[in-house]
C-alpha cells in the first residue's frame, strides 16, 4: 500500500465522511469515493457504511483508526529530517579533536550546556592528530576544532571567530620593566609549542623580516605545559588573547601584545557531510560553537585573536 493511499484511509477514518475526507485531502468527492472503493478491496472490509444521512465506521475501521494515524506519524518522522528530535532522549558520545588550550577553555562550559538538555550525552576530546589525518572521513572524529587546514575536499566547515596571539610570562618577568618592543621580545628566551617538535613558526618569519631572531630554549607539546613552564621560569610563551583570564591570573602570569605585524587566525570547526543533516550532530555542533564564542570569563567571547592551535 502506498503512502498516499494510507493518508486517504486516515482521512476517511477520521472524518467518517467521503466529502469531508475529500476536502482534507484536497481532492474531489468522486476521487475520494473511488479511493474508498480501493481501500475496501485491499482491506476486505466496507470500512464506512451508510447510516441515515451519514456514514459510520465498521468495527474493523475502528481498530485501524489509531493504528493508521500512528503509522503515518512514524512515516513523517522518518521523511522529515530532525522531526521528533528531543535532546533529552539522546544517548550518544561525540568526539572532538582540538588543541589543549581550546579544550581547557571550553570543556566545562560545553559539558554544562549539553547536560542541561541531554543528560545522557558524553564528549571525548582527542589531541590534534597529524595534519591531513583521516579522522573526519573515517568517522572516529565528529568535529575538528581549531585553525583549519589540509582538509579533505568534501569536508564542511563553519567559521567561528578570529583570534590573535599574545605573549605570556610570569608577572615578575623583566620584560614588564619597560615597553615591550620587537627587539626586547626577540631577546627573551622562548618556549616553543609543537606536538611535532618544530622550532620555527610565523613568529620567527615576522622577526626575520625585521632582522631579528629569537632563541627557542625549550619545545613542549602543549599550551598547558608551556604555561606551567612560564610560571616557573623566565621563559616566554604564547597564548590566546582574552582566553582563560582567570587561569592565567591564578598562575601568576601576565599577557602582553606581541609586538609584530601578525595576521589574526580564523578559528572554525569542521565535520564530514554525512553528519550535516543529522539532528543530534547538528545540535551538538551548535552547542560547541556557543561554548567557543562565550567561554567563562571572556565576556561575549568575540575577541580578536589568534594562535597556532
Amino acid at each position: 500500500m502506498d503512502l498516499n493511499l494510507l493518508r486517504a484511509l486516515d482521512a476517511l477514518l477520521q472524518e467518517n465522511s467521503v466529502t469531508r475526507a475529500a476536502e482534507r485531502l484536497g481532492t474531489s468527492p468522486a476521487a475520494a469515493s473511488r479511493t474508498l472503493a480501493r481501500l475496501r478491496r485491499a482491506v476486505g472490509d466496507p470500512l464506512l457504511v451508510r447510516a441515515g444521512q451519514g456514514m459510520v465506521p465498521t468495527p474493523r475501521a475502528l481498530e485501524l483508526r489509531e493504528e493508521v494515524s500512528e503509522l503515518l506519524r512514524g512515516c513523517d518522522n522518518v521523511l522529515r529530517p530532525g522531526a521528533g528530535f528531543d535532546a533529552v532522549h539522546l544517548q550518544r558520545t561525540f568526539t572532538v579533536q582540538a588543541t589543549d588550550l581550546l579544550l581547557v577553555g571550553l570543556a566545562g562550559t560545553l559539558t554544562e550546556r549539553i547536560h542541561t538538555e541531554a543528560p545522557h550525552v558524553d564528549v571525548v576530546f582527542l589531541p590534534e592528530a597529524v595534519e591531513g589525518g583521516p579522522g573526519l572521513r573515517q568517522g572516529w572524529v565528529d568535529v575538528e576544532l581549531g585553525v583549519l587546514g589540509n582538509l579533505d575536499p568534501e569536508i564542511r566547515t563553519r567559521r567561528l571567530t578570529r583570534m590573535r596571539l599574545v605573549g605570556i610570562a610570569r608577572s615578575g618577568h623583566p620584560l614588564f620593566d619597560g615597553r615591550i618592543d620587537a627587539r626586547r621580545f626577540a631577546a627573551a628566551d622562548h618556549i616553543g609549542i609543537s606536538r611535532l617538535g618544530k622550532r620555527l613558526g610565523p613568529i620567527d618569519g615576522a622577526l626575520a623580516e625585521l632582522g631579528l631572531r629569537r632563541r627557542i630554549a625549550v619545545v613542549v607539546p602543549s599550551h598547558t605545559s608551556a604555561m606551567m613552564l612560564a610560571r616557573d621560569s623566565n621563559l616566554v610563551a604564547l597564548s590566546l588573547a582574552d582566553w582563560l583570564p582567570d587561569t592565567i591570573s591564578a598562575l601568576g602570569l601576565r599577557t602582553f601584545p606581541v609586538p609584530l605585524d601578525l595576521a589574526p587566525l580564523d578559528l572554525g570547526m569542521a565535520w564530514h557531510p554525512r553528519n550535516s543533516t543529522d539532528p543530534g550532530h547538528r545540535w551538538f555542533r551548535d552547542h560547541l560553537a556557543a561554548a567557543v564564542l562565550a567561554p567563562p570569563g571572556t565576556g561575549n567571547g568575540n575577541s580578536q585573536g589568534s594562535t597556532t592551535l
